[in-house]
């Protein structure tokens, strides 16, 4: 190894251990509160008079009535309106809903399009008509029996704001459903429910969440990016208020097993919160010196790169010809592990879950050239793409 190459690797492997750093952090903090006991659940302090499930839909013709007729059974165990918001439908969405019993609203602005401006249109209009709690789950979703009642208790014992389990439909329909599966118990079960466990914010995760009519007179929803979702829980902390964690119920969203619907969907995402960390980084780094502590970990979750890009940086940290940068990066891998591994125990996972991560280094590649199509997602001006849905898959619950 020439003394060029050897200095070339040494600063590139710890650029990568920089880089990665942060979200090895937040990984062990989220890991070992994910796998502690739960706190206890508050006793009640108020009785939610009008609850309403609100479902934003856009061209969903296909599936709304199976997300609606969920919420109807979970009626049975607390009751609820359901609201269906067609947003710039082109399709039956706004029938097929009507059809299946729920009440629709529909919005009609082609040059404000998206599911943040849906939200804001519908929390706007009916927090004038008395609601004092709204619900939200995703068009192609389902929600587990008990939704509705675990929500709403979360809403009675004081929280302003409160999120679910949000797991895959149907992870048993590719390599990748069951791939995604195991990113979501990790990101959507093990690390809210180790915020909760150390008294942090839980987060929302896009689906699956519910939102009190104090807290959006106080934080209105004006998140219109492609991550409304984190966009607006940002907005709650820098204004004081928290999102509980109900662990006891799910909403299970369909994903995208093949073809366009897979990238366009990863892009969205992925691409997003990199937009959100050129944004809102900066601001987040000036408040932590001026008593805003509680702001650090949503720093070390937005710095968090997506899995699979933070195992090849941490590779890169291993591979170094340094000594320390490779005990970081086996360090840092061993993490990636034991929070893998706590996602599959404490989300209820199984063998095929455990085994599926053998196929985990193709997926890591497929990632990976994936960058150029993120890094595009993640421009100002990028516009808000609909998901396809793989529409002839069946669907597992």
């Amino acid at each position: 190894m020439t003394a060029t190459f050897r200095a070339a690797l040494v600063g590139i492997s710890a650029i990568a251990a920089a880089w990665t750093l942060p979200g090895t952090l937040e990984l062990l903090l989220v890991t070992i509160g994910g796998i502690l006991r739960p706190r206890p659940t508050p006793a009640p302090q108020r009785i939610l008079r009008r609850l309403l499930c609100v479902i934003p839909a856009h061209n969903e013709a296909h599936g709304i009535a199976r997300c609606v007729e969920s919420l109807r059974a979970a009626v049975s165990m607390r009751e609820a309106e359901i609201v269906v918001i067609a947003d710039n439908c082109a399709d039956q969405t706004a029938a097929v809903a009507r059809n299946a019993g729920a009440r629709v609203l529909e919005r009609r602005d082609p040059e404000q399009r998206g599911k943040g401006y849906a939200l804001e249109f519908a929390f706007g209009r009916l927090i004038a008509e008395g609601a004092d709690a709204f619900l939200v789950v995703d068009a192609d979703s389902r929600v587990a029996p008990n939704f509705i009642a675990e929500m709403a208790a979360v809403l009675e014992a004081g929280a302003a704001a409160v999120q679910c389990r949000y797991l895959v439909a149907n992870p048993g329909v590719s390599l990748r459903t069951r791939l995604m599966n195991v990113a979501l118990l990790g990101f959507n079960v093990l690390r809210p429910r180790g915020r909760e466990r150390w008294g942090l914010s839980a987060g929302i995760l896009g689906n699956g969440f519910g939102l009190a009519a104090h807290t959006l007179e106080k934080m209105p929803y004006r998140a219109t990016s492609v991550v409304e979702d984190l966009e607006y829980h940002l907005g709650l902390i820098a204004v004081g208020m928290d999102v509980r964690f109900a662990d006891q119920t799910a909403v299970y969203g369909e994903m995208p097993a093949e073809g366009k619907g897979v990238k366009t969907q990863r892009a969205r995402w992925e691409g997003g919160r990199l937009r959100m960390i050129g944004t809102t980084v900066p601001t987040l780094v000036r408040s932590i010196p001026r008593g805003r502590g509680r702001m650090v970990e949503p720093l070390l979750d937005l710095l968090l790169l997506p899995l699979a890009l933070h195992v090849g940086l941490l590779a890169l940290a291993l591979a170094a010809p340094v000594a320390v940068l490779r005990l970081y990066g086996a360090a840092g891998l061993a993490v990636v592990g034991g929070h893998v591994a706590a996602a599959i125990a404490v989300g209820g996972g199984g063998w095929r879950d455990a085994a599926v991560l053998a196929w985990a280094p193709f997926y890591v590649l497929w990632k990976i050239c994936m960058l150029p199509t993120i890094l595009r997602a993640s421009r100002k001006d990028a516009p808000w793409v609909r998901t396809e849905r793989d529409s002839k898959k069946a669907v597992e619950v």
